[in-house]
């Protein structure tokens, strides 16, 4: 009998943490480079993710119709260039779902995503949330039993990461999940403000900062240009190799907790 997928649900407070190309990457590292079966969930109406694996958001259905009753989750699931690799894209009705159809009138909407993802067959599921402590990003983590936190060295982004451990702290109370860990992005090792921006995150997520720091690269944003990840684009690269080191952190964390 297959195990159950882990489910990570992919977190921020605030957009410009690298949340979504996290999200792609780690997916696909588990994908290219660990041989899981992965499936990566756009739960953010922006769809940047859609469109960073070549999807248009537009031509394609998202996990709305699904969650009002009116498709099957396989429906609405599309294979992408990684072998192994599923996605399910995002559009914009994603963003007032839950005001309506079904999930208007259901007091439990929160616990339909964790009921459709529950039977899928995957070694790993990855939610890419939207960077608000909103319904889909609620939805989410409760669907999941892990939270990757994504942050980057800058004020507002760390002090993003109080609310967001208040946040996620009051929905673990009432169904279990985790913290796997906070991914720090646009990493500069010669940064003058290193220390401070290190000692936050640990006071704020005490010892869940990962070892492996995603250093900036333009190579990632010319990779979504071509709707592919870095591995595909320039496997050379600092952030290819920071991304795969990520992967190798996550599944050992994963294994751990």
């Amino acid at each position: 009998m297959k195990s159950i997928a882990k489910r990570i649900a992919i977190s921020s407070f605030k957009g410009g943490t690298a949340k979504t190309s996290t999200s792609l990457h780690l997916a696909s590292a588990l994908a290219k480079f660990h041989k899981q079966k992965v499936l990566l969930i756009d739960f953010d109406a922006q769809a940047n993710l859609t469109s960073g694996l070549g999807y248009d958001p537009d031509a394609q259905d998202s996990l709305a119709p699904v969650l009002q009753g009116e498709k099957k989750v396989e429906e609405v699931i599309v294979k992408t260039s990684i072998p192994n690799l599923h996605l399910i894209p995002a559009d914009t009705w994603l963003e007032r779902v839950e005001v309506t159809g079904q999930l208007a009138a259901d007091r439990y909407s929160h616990e339909r995503l964790k009921q459709i993802l529950s039977p899928l067959q995957y070694d790993t599921i990855i939610i890419d949330t939207p960077p608000s402590l909103c319904w889909l990003t609620e939805s989410a983590l409760i669907a999941s039993h892990h939270s990757l936190v994504c942050a980057t060295p800058e004020f507002y982004s760390v002090k993003g990461l109080q609310r967001l451990a208040t946040f996620i702290s009051n929905i673990a109370e009432r169904h279990p999940m985790n913290i796997l860990g906070v991914a720090l992005s646009f990493w500069n090792p010669r940064g003058k403000s290193n220390k401070d921006f290190l000692q936050i995150i640990d006071e704020t997520f005490p010892g869940k900062l990962l070892e492996p720091k995603i250093r900036r690269d333009i190579n990632v944003a010319e990779a979504s240009i071509f709707g592919k990840p870095v591995f595909e684009t320039a496997p050379k690269s600092r952030a290819a190799e920071d991304y795969m080191d990520l992967a190798k952190e996550v599944l050992k964390r994963c294994k751990t907790v």
